[in-house]
């Protein structure tokens, strides 16, 4: 079961010109919609004076969403080239825009799609990609005297304590990595007398 996925760990810049049209690309975490929508304002309020604001993101690797805006260029040359670059170096999480500042001459389709690309790609390279891992919350409710049974499968699964709680009875919340998930659940079930449950999905780095 894949666990895992790439994103950049912080903002990254790329630029290009040709024939006298600037491109600035900035690239950056974002873990929502709502975030790339954010980022997309700040990012027109900075570049006020520039003629195009096109990016494109794409989020969620569960359940994947991406959209792509060519900001009033040619249908196609812009956007489009944009997420094609998420999608060539594989990474969700991220928003990338790419600003334009007109130079007077006209690129022509194939000029657009080559600078609105080579912008994208020169932001990604100077990025540091980075793996995070899809995880799930996990809270167990139990017995002391199983306290050293638990502790131990914890150990054994290198799993990550998040919260811990005891008085009458234990409270252990954990992460645990997708693809540990069914056998953990498993050795839990067999072990635990009281309230054991999933919570909700959770990305890691």
């Amino acid at each position: 079961m894949e666990d895992h996925f790439k994103t950049i760990a912080l903002q990254a810049d790329g630029y290009y010109k040709d024939r006298g049209s600037k491109f600035i690309a900035r690239i950056y975490p974002a873990e929502t919609a709502e975030d790339c929508k954010n980022i997309l304002i700040a990012i027109k309020k900075e570049f006020h004076d520039a003629r195009h604001h096109c990016y494109a993101y794409r989020i969620q690797p569960e359940d994947e969403e991406f959209r792509s805006n060519d900001d009033g260029e040619p249908s196609g040359t812009a956007g489009k080239p944009i997420l094609n670059q998420l999608y060539s170096n594989e990474l969700f999480n991220v928003v990338l825009i790419v600003v334009r500042y007109f130079g007077g001459t006209k690129l022509g389709t194939s000029g657009l799609i080559n600078a609105y690309k080579t912008a994208a790609q020169e932001a990604i390279k100077s990025a540091k990609i980075v793996k995070r891992y899809i995880t799930r919350d996990m809270e167990l409710h139990f017995e002391y005297p199983l306290m050293n049974d638990v502790m131990r499968i914890i150990k054994e699964e290198n799993l990550e304590i998040i919260d811990q709680f005891y008085d009458k009875n234990c409270v252990i919340k954990l992460t645990v990595n997708k693809s540990k998930l069914v056998r953990v659940e498993s050795r839990m079930k067999k072990l635990l007398t009281l309230e054991f449950k999933v919570l909700k999905s959770n990305n890691i780095s």
